[in-house]
């Protein structure tokens, strides 16, 4: 069984950053991806960004140069850098980690972007 926490989420203003975390406990072997969803009410979820096993990170258009993917392997611990935040940035940000073909979810963490 994994279990994931995200944290980091908050109120923040256009042009503001934020960092997200995502803890991983349990039983944690050949992990196949790690990333962040978003989804945004009344849409569907989206990738944000992902860091493959032996992959290089992908990033979802809309964010390339602004948010940054990093893991602490050691810790269990996946990040996401949010800078130049916009307001079509509000969301729930999702940790998911796929394991042995597995995925699983976090219960997100809430980002809002207003003045």
């Amino acid at each position: 069984q994994v279990q994931l926490v995200e944290s980091g989420g908050g109120l923040v203003q256009p042009g503001g950053s934020l960092r997200l975390s995502c803890a991983a406990s349990g039983i944690i072997f050949s992990i196949n991806a790690m990333g962040w969803f978003r989804q945004a009410p009344g849409k569907q979820r989206e990738l944000v960004a992902i860091i493959p096993s032996g992959g290089n990170t992908h990033y979802a258009d809309s964010v390339k140069g602004r948010f940054t993917i990093s893991r602490d392997n050691a810790k269990n611990i996946m990040y996401l850098q949010m800078n130049s935040l916009k307001p079509e940035d509000t969301a729930v940000y999702l940790c998911n980690v796929v394991m042995r073909g597995v995925n699983y979810w976090g219960q997100g963490t809430q980002v809002t972007v207003s003045s």
